[in-house]
């Protein structure tokens, strides 16, 4: 197969990002109504051909990250590299997704002292403050009350201020936003792959440059990555002893987005087993990160004016269906069946299935959270010497085996790598799932084992879930196809290049050679 070096893959994204940009121009998450002209409508022969440009740009930009992860690429490579392909989606409108319309109409909501937890943006004046934006939210989300927490409400109250509500600064100004997340989930991988002995470029290839995080944290600007880049942060300030600082950060983070409250038991858990003396005191350290978390949320709450409607509203995602949630999908199909059969209501069948998958998700993550309590951390170090290890091609697969055998042997789980198999089984289990939502998991797996089986099948995942959504923000039948062939390429890629002979370079590689060599 044709390769180039890392300069090379790295114009060759650069131009799918462009073009991807481009067609965003014509064929992306356009607004209702545009007061500057810039984002309108161009008829429907030049939206097709921008959707085709769109489609282009994106697969370039899928091969040029494949492809580059295998060219060994530094650090300081992958950065300016990140650069290159997030720029052009920086500059586009709105792409993927029409989140920041609700975004930003909720943010005037508060201004206008508006209850968000109880209202849509309906509520807007059409021609008042944030009407545009409102007009253009997703059918779905016009009437449903915010799912979000204070500390964004507050972000986007500002946004909508400083800018008056009109649409393209205003999306503009909630892009600086997502730029700054990418910037904080850049310094947090990079740390965090320090502080567990992996490879920055690894971690950067995979949770910073993925086409996946590209599109939807910059391109489509959810408020997911501002989420993420401060549990992060927080995680690595706990690692380094500086656990109320993390605490507060991940209860930032918390009042984005709830999810980021997982974080709280694996710091715990870390923190915990990191103290000494007796058991209560050991405990008692575990919790007080999280106790910090709390007051965080709170100081939140209060000083945003928002209140605390959020903590009713963390089902309101649950009541829309996504093809992409197994539960959902399950609960569905069963509850169909079941109303041909039997004549039963298939509501309450499908919430039971949904509620099912929640409850099997919480099991699995007090197992991840029991099984990397037991271990010490010179034990969990080891765990995660072996994942940065773990066979990259098949003569490797000895030693790694071996290695890995040992690290079960003490049986102890990295509580970070816990964290991101965590985020995992609740993405895989939950009522509502969305392409972007992978994220959570793929962000800490990145700097804890980049190599592994786990970060393996997320690579395939990424790459196919991009091509979910259309750049309108729509989810044709057609993009769950191209996510099914792209899924079976990318599975036959990673046989192939598993059985080729020879290495099989990745980012950093020199780092996890190395460390295998010794």
């Amino acid at each position: 197969m044709w390769a180039l070096n890392a300069g090379g893959y790295r114009r060759l994204g650069a131009v799918g990002s462009v073009a991807a940009a481009v067609g965003g121009w014509v064929a992306g998450t356009l607004p209702a109504r545009d007061p500057w002209g810039l984002w309108v409508p161009h008829g429907s022969v030049v939206t097709v051909a921008g959707e085709v440009l769109a489609y282009v740009g994106l697969t370039l930009l899928v091969v040029a990250w494949w492809r580059y992860g295998r060219t060994g690429a530094s650090t300081r490579d992958t950065l300016v590299t990140l650069a290159w392909w997030a720029t052009p989606l920086a500059l586009a409108p709105p792409l993927y997704s029409a989140d920041v319309y609700s975004y930003i109409a909720q943010g005037a909501m508060v201004l206008e002292g508006h209850d968000v937890y109880s209202a849509g943006p309906s509520v807007l004046d059409p021609a008042g403050l944030g009407g545009d934006a409102a007009a253009s939210v997703g059918g779905n989300w016009t009437d449903s009350p915010a799912p979000y927490g204070p500390f964004f409400l507050i972000l986007a109250r500002g946004v909508t201020w400083v800018t008056g509500g009109t649409i393209v600064p205003a999306v503009l100004g909630m892009r600086l936003i997502a730029v700054g997340a990418l910037v904080l989930i850049v310094w947090a991988l990079r740390h965090l792959a320090r502080e567990r002995g992996t490879s920055e470029s690894g971690a950067l290839w995979l949770g910073a440059l993925n086409p996946l995080l590209l599109t939807h944290v910059i391109g489509g600007m959810h408020n997911d990555g501002l989420m993420i880049g401060l549990m992060l942060a927080g995680v690595v300030l706990a690692l380094r002893g500086r656990w109320i600082a993390g605490g507060a950060l991940v209860g930032l983070a918390m009042m984005v987005k709830s999810p980021a409250a997982m974080a709280l038991l694996f710091i715990g858990v870390f923190v915990g087993r990191a103290a000494t003396g007796p058991f209560v005191r050991r405990v008692a350290r575990g919790v007080a990160p999280g106790l910090v978390a709390v007051a965080v949320a709170v100081a939140a709450a209060l000083l945003g004016g928002t209140g605390f409607g959020w903590l009713r509203t963390q089902s309101v995602a649950g009541t829309i269906h996504t093809a992409l949630s197994a539960t959902s999908d399950l609960g569905l199909g069963l509850g169909e069946l079941l109303h041909l059969l039997v004549g039963t209501d298939p509501g309450p069948v499908k919430t039971a299935v949904q509620n099912l998958g929640l409850g099997v998700a919480l099991v699995l993550i007090a197992c991840l959270a029991w099984r990397s309590a037991r271990g010490r951390e010179g034990s969990a170090r080891g765990a995660a010497a072996a994942r940065a290890v773990e066979p990259a091609h098949a003569s490797d697969t000895a030693h790694a085996s071996d290695t890995v055998r040992a690290s079960d042997s003490v049986r102890a789980l990295d509580p970070v790598h816990a964290l991101g198999l965590a985020l995992l089984a609740l993405v895989a289990l939950s009522p509502m799932v969305q392409p972007w939502y992978l994220l959570w998991g793929v962000t800490v797996i990145a700097a804890t084992a980049p190599y592994g089986r786990t970060a393996t099948v997320l690579t395939v995942l990424s790459a196919a879930l991009v091509y979910e959504t259309h750049p309108s923000g729509a989810t044709p039948w057609y993009g769950f196809v191209l996510v099914g062939v792209v899924c079976v390429i990318g599975t036959l890629l990673v046989r192939r290049d598993s059985n080729a002979p020879g290495e099989v370079r990745v980012p950093g590689d020199e780092l996890a050679v190395g460390a295998h060599r010794t």
